[in-house]
């Protein structure tokens, strides 16, 4: 009988932390639903292509090293 009411108690908590779900994430759970169950719906087609757009769509021209050009020369400096 434990068993029974254990089970049953389980059942009920699942029961309602899926209503719950339900209830909270409504409009991304049916836009999702519409795209699954539409057999006309591609991915591809979305018209809405911001995702894949970069991130910086202009970015400043390059700019040059400071020490391109000049020639340096490495010194070793020993303690006697």
């Amino acid at each position: 009988m434990g068993a029974l009411s254990a089970a049953l108690i389980a059942i009920g908590g699942l029961a309602l932390g899926w209503i719950t779900i339900e209830m909270v994430c409504k409009t991304c759970l049916d836009k999702g639903r519409d795209r699954n169950l539409n057999p006309d719906y591609g991915p591809d087609d979305d018209q809405n292509n911001a995702i894949r757009a970069p991130l910086n769509p202009n970015p400043p021209p390059p700019q040059p090293h400071p020490h391109d050009g000049t020639t340096s020369t490495v010194v070793k400096i020993t303690s006697s």
